[in-house]
């Protein structure tokens, strides 16, 4: 029977996709930020973010800073603290200072540009934009030549080179020739490994200046400061009015001395861009303006699916773990790089984009959260100044509000109108409207008279059932709350790539609403962390020691909690609980055998990644 249906279905479905009436139009809701007072609460952290920045500057002996902090594309706060020079001249938002390998960044985004417009590929082998390249005898016989993405995401098996390359940013063509017609060693074979080459950024000035037929610094100007007004940018201090410029100091001893700053030259697309925090708002801005994609026309110098795609990172991800707090949760980083951009994935706040900088004379950082649309950035005149942890701070400090979450999806509208005839369909059952709604696999992958036995027994007491809401994943799967007299029902739903969509995966659970008795346990084992559960009953199968450590592990993750709502359960022996906690949200989910409690869990809530 099994095989008939296939041989049906198979064909019936390739027609829909490619003989039926194609849908035309925008298919992607954008996402969309769901609190709308998101922006006042954030705004809230910027005087202590302020103060905090004033602090650390003065603990660290840094003689002048700007700072900026952008939201959905606006700088709300953009400010200059302490001294530019030894003169006493105050920094302010338009002090422009030199932002070091922030610049590879910019780079990176030319070289996008230029694909865009068809003037390379990042495929190409480098030797064809670079002639002296060709002459580099390969490390190892199987190696293949040098690309251009290579080079992107420090890949090109170059030797790490800080800080070696901060001396060559005035490098004249004529030298910069003669050192790769010489040639260079290799550290690995291209390719193979993450080595972080500033020689391979200043090759890819090269490329731009080939590709275009203009030195990269004129196509940079042209193509991206201009037209993002960053009317401040300059590729070497003599472009800076002398009022404007900040002055690189270094440590010795108690003392400040002066940095020589060097003038620009080829070695320049690795990190001598110089920048003001007004300027330099903008250029994140645009970053985070890629975000979500969406049908609004497109109004910066790139297109936005091009800047995505340099916000997405190259290579194999480094993974790292560290406990910022003792006794608090294990912060969890994944990380990678690609396109002059670092890419983490971090269990806190979710993707986090942007790049650090440090030369002779200056630190530096900028990071962006694109999923929360917050940006944070930080320029300082000292050597290696900590730039990137007061960004990261500062970011730290607005997720502390409650208020930066992330966009949340939003369901297509083929997708709500399957979730609203699924609840038809679930508060009155028939098998036309079922076999209507579901995708061929749906009925093999589970028989239809068993789904209808198994939500009718689901369905049993619960009264009539109604709409209640659609939480999306994408445009097509999410999570649907049926919301019925005597509780509810949740449903997992992944429509199929069926024209119409229809639904392939459906899951389903009942919850009924707590007895007084399963409250009143949540609200104990809330409480229970300072005793390990001593005034608690137990079942035979769950162990005082084992509640004990459950217990403890959450105190340390979370601290202090109390009971929220109710999310699942059968409303006398299993019951669900969102947490309210001093370090975030927690759910607990727990069991009762005559009642007695036999099991406990605490988890991180819908699946999160940090670790306790």
């Amino acid at each position: 029977m099994r095989n008939r249906v296939l041989a049906w279905a198979l064909p019936a479905l390739l027609a829909l996709q490619l003989c039926g009436n194609s849908v035309a139009g925008p298919q992607l809701p954008p996402a969309r930020f769901s609190d709308p007072e998101r922006l006042p609460r954030l705004m809230k952290a910027l005087p202590a973010i302020e103060q905090m920045m004033r602090d650390r500057m003065q603990d660290a002996g840094i003689p002048g800073l700007a700072f900026g902090i952008v939201i959905d594309g606006e700088p709300v706060l953009l400010k200059g603290l302490g001294l530019r020079d030894q003169e006493g001249h105050a920094v302010d938002a338009d002090t422009v200072f030199r932002i070091a390998s922030m610049t590879k960044s910019f780079t990176g985004l030319a070289i996008l540009k230029l694909r865009d417009a068809g003037k390379l590929r990042l495929d190409d082998p480098v030797s064809l934009h670079v002639p002296e390249l060709a002459r580099w005898q390969a490390p190892t016989r199987d190696s293949g030549p040098i690309t251009v993405r290579q080079l992107l995401a420090h890949l090109g098996g170059l030797p790490e080179d800080n800080p070696y390359g901060d001396r060559f940013l005035d490098i004249s063509p004529r030298d910069f020739s003669a050192w790769l017609a010489k040639g260079v060693p290799f550290s690995t074979a291209p390719g193979s490994s993450f080595e972080y080459s500033n020689l391979g950024f200043m090759i890819l000035g090269q490329v731009i200046s080939q590709a275009s037929g203009r030195p990269y610094q004129q196509y940079i100007r042209e193509e991206i400061l201009r037209p993002l007004g960053m009317k401040a940018s300059a590729w070497g201090p003599a472009e800076v009015p002398r009022e404007q410029l900040a002055l690189g100091y270094r440590k010795e001893g108690d003392k400040l001395a002066a940095e020589p700053m060097l003038d620009d030259g080829v070695g320049g697309a690795m990190g001598g861009l110089l920048t003001s925090a007004r300027d330099l708002s903008r250029y994140v801005a645009m970053m985070l303006s890629a975000f979500p994609p969406r049908d609004d026309a497109e109004n910066s110098p790139v297109l936005r699916r091009t800047l995505r795609e340099m916000q997405s990172g190259l290579g194999a991800p480094a993974i790292s773990a560290m406990r910022p707090l003792a006794g608090g949760p294990l912060s969890a980083r994944a990380r990678n790089y690609g396109f002059g951009l670092g890419v983490t994935d971090d269990c806190r706040w979710g993707t986090e984009v942007g790049h650090s900088g440090g030369l002779p004379g200056f630190g530096s950082h900028m990071v962006w959260l694109p999923e929360r649309g917050v940006g944070v950035f930080v320029m300082a005149n000292l050597t290696y100044a900590p730039a990137g942890g007061l960004a990261r701070q500062a970011l730290q400090m607005l997720l502390d509000t409650g208020a930066l979450q992330a966009r949340e999806a939003q369901p297509s509208p083929a997708m709500l109108r399957v979730a609203q005839d699924t609840v038809a369909l679930i508060d009155k059952w028939s098998d036309a409207r079922a076999e209507a709604l579901a995708a061929f696999n749906l009925f093999l992958d589970r028989p239809l008279d068993k789904r209808r036995s198994e939500i009718a027994a689901m369905r049993e007491g619960l009264g009539s059932c109604k709409f209640g809401s659609f939480k999306a994943e994408n445009a097509l799967r999410g999570k649907l709350r049926i919301a019925c007299e005597q509780g509810w029902l949740d449903a997992t739903m992944t429509l199929a790539p069926t024209d119409p969509p229809l639904i392939q995966h459906l899951e389903m659970q009942a919850t009924r609403p707590a007895s007084a008795e399963l409250v009143e346990l949540a609200r104990a084992l809330a409480r229970a962390h300072t005793n390990g559960g001593n005034d608690l009953r137990l079942a035979p199968a769950l162990r005082r020691a084992d509640l004990a450590i459950t217990l403890q592990a959450n105190q340390q993750v979370h601290g202090t909690c109390t009971v929220g709502e109710q999310i699942g359960g059968d409303g006398k022996t299993t019951a669900r609980f969102k947490l309210a906690c001093e370090r975030g949200g927690a759910e607990l989910s727990f069991g009762v055998e005559a009642g007695r409690l036999s099991r406990a869990r605490f988890t991180e809530p819908d699946g999160g990644s940090c670790m306790p």
